[in-house]
């Protein structure tokens, strides 16, 4: 099954709590929340405090991307902050096997975040110690940025890669997702996608939401 995974990146964060309600009534599966340290992307975000508020005001697994230099000493944290899934990127961290088995072992999902123009085959190794892989079609750093549709066969060429090897690692992508682009995304092979702008930007998120759910399963 596809999932759908609200960004809070592109939410109003006056009324956070809200609109993390509003689309948990509309059947999202996951909430995405994007760290960010103004060093490994040109922006800052939000860190342990507010993903453990999160975890306070939801049902919802916090999905935790991690957009941060030297992940290895925080990755741990934010699963103890809440977060039921965590992943990092693989251009930040040298130890990622070290840190994905960290994550695993403090009770979590331990995920790899690749940006737009890193190879496949960087993740040679590194993907059997994953649980699911981050596809960025976007480079990360700012919500609202236009889809990179080079991803689409990234994503194709990953899920031969994992289905030749039999593995059990999920494909999520982020970036630029909305209801033009959301069923080719999935029919690509993704298995959560990731949606800031196009559902917490729209007038009515819930509503944005379960329209974007409904094109992945016309697509299916």
């Amino acid at each position: 099954m596809i999932e759908i995974a609200p960004s809070i990146l592109s939410a109003d964060f006056s009324r956070l709590g809200e609109q993390i309600q509003s689309v948990e009534r509309a059947g999202a599966s996951l909430l995405h929340v994007d760290v960010m340290d103004g060093r490994f992307v040109p922006n800052i975000t939000i860190g342990l405090p507010v993903v453990k508020a999160i975890s306070r005001a939801t049902q919802l697994p916090i999905d935790a991307h991690l957009m941060i230099v030297e992940p290895g000493q925080y990755a741990e944290q934010f699963v103890r902050a809440g977060a039921k899934m965590v992943s990092v990127h693989l251009e930040a961290d040298p130890h990622i096997h070290r840190t994905l088995s960290s994550i695993r072992a403090a009770g979590a999902h331990a995920g790899i975040a690749i940006n737009p123009a890193t190879p496949l085959s960087a993740l040679e190794e590194a993907v059997k110690f994953a649980d699911y892989v981050l596809i960025m079609s976007v480079n990360p750093g700012f919500g609202g940025q236009e889809f990179i549709s080079a991803s689409l066969d990234k994503v194709r060429r990953l899920r031969k890669l994992i289905d030749e090897r039999g593995l059990k690692v999920r494909i999520e992508i982020d970036g630029g997702i909305n209801r033009d682009n959301v069923a080719e995304v999935a029919g690509a092979g993704a298995d959560i996608i990731v949606s800031g702008s196009a559902i917490f930007g729209a007038p009515d998120p819930a509503t944005a939401l379960r329209e974007l759910r409904e094109a992945t399963v016309l697509w299916v």
